[in-house]
């Protein structure tokens, strides 16, 4: 019995180097060492490559640039990854899930074919991730220039972006070096590839598999990634704040980000509780309570007592696209019609209540913002129109108000009566008949006596006559 052993499994993830700067990157990767990953090199410099390890190696446009560079003109690079096109997408198509695009932006190749390479895997349904630098200050403007148009261009064509920026490299470590400041990108670049793909390819207690790396990279934009690794006592507070405060990256907030990617390695001293309650909780504040969190654990021995953290942050931008609405060219500007009010008013006694509603006639007014101005002609075409038919008025039917409604609604009676006041107040100061004009004699005082008054009584059987009366005068009563 014979059994047809394969001599190697082919690995889902591909880590490609575009360009100079790329292809440095990946041999660094390549002599480092990455768990489960196939490298592979493109560049139109034959000579650059040949003194790379790394086993495979594409030349692109052997035709146009034979063997030599692309002369820092990204058209050349563009041209020469066109022509070895069908190679790049050979290497691709053995069951390849994930893409790594390393280059260097600001030079020939790597600015012009990087974007070519990453449009081509995305659209065999491959994750495509760009890991990138951009060029120091001294480096020139026209390479700047070159590198923000090449990164734009890389931009739509990669579903997640990592860039580091090589300026800050001078303002943390200082005057190193070149060799050493090109090394330590070099570094950075390894670790964010390294980080992404062995959370994918070394097994875990709680595992993260490639299906939860595509749901967070997938068309997410750029992308924030930190890793870290801490020690002792606080290795669990070290390595989170590490890892969230990467200095090379160009942005290291993570604040706003839709979803994160977080994996927790340990070594022979294994992760407590308490650590992933602590880093858990950080990532979780450091991001926002919306943020989709996944996280993983697994083992790594040669951590020893070490921990190591891997963050990856992304969705800054999704969704933003489906909230912008497209502006109309040729936008109106149209005038709200009044609303007829209806007139209350509060019916006097013997009076039949009505309610009258105001109507607007005014045509509605619109202002269009990019017409040109109208002739004389269309001027009299459009005062005709605007004549309006005779519109017959018809009654409103009648609203019952209820008597507490009509006590909160003063009327024109009363209105009247509290302005006429004073009015009152000077007329009950004067008698009725001085407002009737009535004569009337002046009355006699009692006083004056126009002849005897005598009184008859008769008491104790005797008759007496007075003056006054015994009722009304020296009575005690």
């Amino acid at each position: 019995m014979e059994f047809d052993i394969p001599s190697r499994e082919k690995s889902i993830i591909k880590v490609v180097g575009v360009g100079g700067g790329g292809c440095n990157a990946v041999t660094h990767m390549y002599r480092q060492g990455i768990v489960g990953v196939d490298f592979a090199l493109c560049n139109t410099d034959h000579q650059s490559m040949d003194l790379s390890p790394v086993p495979i190696k594409i030349q692109l446009g052997p035709n146009l640039t034979e063997g030599r560079g692309a002369g820092s003109k990204p058209e050349v690079g563009k041209k020469a990854c066109l022509e070895s096109l069908d190679e790049i997408e050979s290497f691709m198509a053995d069951g390849t899930k994930m893409v790594f695009v390393t280059a260097g932006m600001g030079g020939g190749t790597g600015t012009g074919a990087a974007p070519i390479i990453a449009k081509t895997a995305r659209e065999q349904g491959i994750l495509t991730v760009g890991i990138v630098t951009l060029p120091f200050s001294f480096e020139g403007k026209s390479r700047i220039q070159y590198a923000e148009e090449g990164l734009a261009e890389l931009t739509d064509n990669v579903d997640a972006l990592i860039i580091v920026s090589n300026n800050k490299l001078r303002e943390i470590y200082g005057n190193l070096r070149v060799s050493d400041a090109f090394s330590h990108a070099d570094n950075i670049l390894t670790t964010a590839a390294k980080g992404i793909a062995e959370i994918i390819t070394v097994p875990g207690y709680v595992n993260v598999d490639f299906e939860d790396v595509n749901t967070v990279m997938r068309e997410s934009g750029v992308a924030i990634m930190g890793i870290a690794t801490g020690e002792g006592e606080d290795r669990a507070s070290v390595a989170v704040r590490e890892a969230l405060d990467c200095p090379l990256l160009e942005e290291n907030d993570i604040r706003g980000a839709k979803d994160i990617l977080l994996n927790i390695a340990s070594g022979t001293k294994e992760i407590t509780m308490d650590e992933i309650f602590e880093i858990t909780e950080h990532v979780q504040e450091a991001a926002g309570n919306d943020t989709n969190l996944i996280w993983g654990n697994c083992y790594d021995e040669s951590l020893g007592e070490q921990i190591c953290v891997t963050v990856i942050a992304t969705g800054f931008n999704r969704g933003s696209s489906d909230e912008k609405e497209e502006e109309p060219a040729n936008e109106s500007v149209q005038a709200p019609k009044a609303q007829p009010t209806p007139v209350k008013a509060a019916p006097a006694p013997g009076e039949i209540d009505f309610e009258v509603a105001t109507h607007d006639h005014a045509s509605t007014v619109i202002f269009d913002e990019k017409k040109e101005r109208p002739s004389m002609d269309e001027i009299a075409g459009n005062h005709n129109s605007m004549k309006e038919p005779f519109v017959e008025q018809k009654p409103v039917a009648r609203k019952n108000v209820s008597i507490s409604e009509r006590s909160f609604k003063p009327s024109r009676l009363d209105e009247k009566k509290m302005y006429a006041h004073k009015n009152i107040v000077e007329l009950e100061n004067v008698p009725a008949y001085k407002r009737r004009r009535v004569h009337l004699d002046d009355p006699v005082d009692s006083s004056h006596e126009e002849g005897p008054s005598w009184t008859y009584n008769q008491e104790d059987d005797e008759p007496e006559i007075r003056r006054n009366s015994p009722y009304l005068h020296d009575n005690v009563d």
